[in-house]
């Protein structure tokens, strides 16, 4: 067994209200950035997982998304990377 670090970003649905991101948005307009069309606010995870390879630490960090880090009705989320810890 290998211990793996598994990035994983959460982030709200498209399509979906997102005042947080909203309000980071309208700040930044009011900085003089008008070039940002978007701002989605969500969670950045970081797991260390033991697996026999990398795949199976990815196939698995999805799993715990799917049951319970990310809410399916709600929320998307993506593996960032998966390393070596």
């Amino acid at each position: 067994m290998t211990r793996f670090r598994v990035a994983v970003h959460i982030v709200p649905r498209k399509g979906l209200l997102d005042p947080q991101g909203k309000a980071v948005a309208d700040a930044l307009h009011a900085l003089g950035f008008a070039g940002v069309a978007d701002v989605r606010v969500g969670r950045h995870l970081v797991v260390d997982a033991d697996a026999t390879d990398a795949r199976s630490a990815e196939q698995s960090v999805r799993e715990m998304c799917a049951r319970l880090l990310a809410n399916p009705v709600t929320e998307d989320y993506e593996v960032a990377g998966v390393s070596v810890a």
